[in-house]
């Protein structure tokens, strides 16, 4: 459940015990205690809650997950949840987790729901920054954000490189992009929005609210974060009208190509039965004519058998020039 535990003072991280690095953070100015805990049960807060008293609203929150983004300032301490998203693998999938943060003034605890590294390069790169570092939670608060939009961003540049290949695939000629795939894709831009479109709220709410907590030189740090999230959420807005857009035309494609075969077998069943109706009516007279009866009309006429030929092909020249004419052959 506790993944790591740390104090941080003067920009220097201590590796004590829960317990101690709490005690410190309260007694010592200028310090602070991170704890990253790893999907939590109820009984395992209840440790955590020997030390700092959060809301049983945002720990039922934190440890059931499956929440939106959102910031909610209560009087023990600041509670903000961020979804994590991971694109690729095999098939391309979109895979969401959670990170949840109680943040006060001497103390940072970390929630995560999934597998998503995110949370030990902030770590890293907050450890590697003591200036940063000296303003307390609220920069670690910032990295865990900065990681997350940063994220997004790269995941946007490979959506959209996604999109180009079925722009490409649907105005093919040789025919359209799999419907599926774009379905899936479109589900996924969905969970996109779903993702990046309420965090909008908790960074403008960060960058201008003078939240207790949060040191007020962070504020241009948090508004860097927000521009960039500003950006990833228009182009999810433009990759879910392009997608519609995508999927009507390869509709329309289908549709055309639908028609042109429908239209192809109707030529070729003409040009059959056009074939057929020639060889019928010469069918029809040497079967008239092939009977054994002895009584039949220019049956003993001594040039019957010219004249039935040239009727012959008198009919099937007419017929032939009537499909001819009728686009039939």
């Amino acid at each position: 459940m506790l993944v790591d535990c740390a104090l941080y003072s003067d920009g220097k991280r201590e590796s004590v015990g829960m317990a101690e690095a709490i005690r410190k953070a309260r007694s010592v100015p200028g310090s602070f205690a991170w704890l990253g805990l790893h999907e939590p049960t109820y009984d395992e807060f209840d440790d955590l809650a020997l030390y700092f008293a959060p809301h049983p609203l945002a720990i039922e929150d934190a440890v059931n997950a499956h929440q939106r983004p959102k910031l909610e300032v209560y009087d023990e301490c600041m509670f903000v949840v961020l979804k994590t998203l991971d694109y690729g693998g095999a098939q391309a999938e979109l895979v969401t987790g959670e990170i949840m943060l109680f943040t006060g003034e001497h103390f940072m605890v970390t929630v995560q729901h999934g597998s998503n590294p995110v949370l030990e390069p902030v770590r890293r790169r907050i450890e590697g920054n003591r200036d940063l570092l000296r303003y307390g939670p609220s920069a670690v608060l910032y990295g865990i954000c900065d990681a997350v939009v940063d994220d997004y961003e790269k995941i946007a540049d490979d959506i959209e490189q996604e999109l180009e290949k079925l722009e490409a695939q649907v105005f093919a000629s040789e025919g359209g992009a799999d419907a599926a795939r774009i379905y899936s894709l479109k589900r996924q831009v969905v969970e996109f929005r779903h993702a990046v479109g309420p965090l909008g709220h908790p960074m403008r709410v960060l960058t201008g609210a003078r939240l207790t907590g949060i040191h007020p030189d962070m504020e241009p740090y948090f508004r860097d974060v927000a521009d960039h999230l500003a950006r990833v959420a228009e182009k999810v807005e433009a990759f879910d009208s392009l997608l519609t857009d995508i999927f009507t035309a390869n509709l329309a494609q289908i549709s055309i190509q639908q028609n042109e075969e429908s239209r192809q077998q109707n030529d070729d069943m003409r040009r059959i039965s056009a074939w057929v109706a020639l060889v019928a009516v010469d069918t029809v007279i040497t079967g008239i004519y092939g009977m054994n009866f002895d009584n039949m009309p220019e049956l003993h006429l001594r040039y019957a058998y010219f004249i039935c030929l040239a009727v012959m092909l008198g009919l099937d020249l007419t017929l032939y020039r009537a499909f001819r004419r009728s686009g039939w052959l």
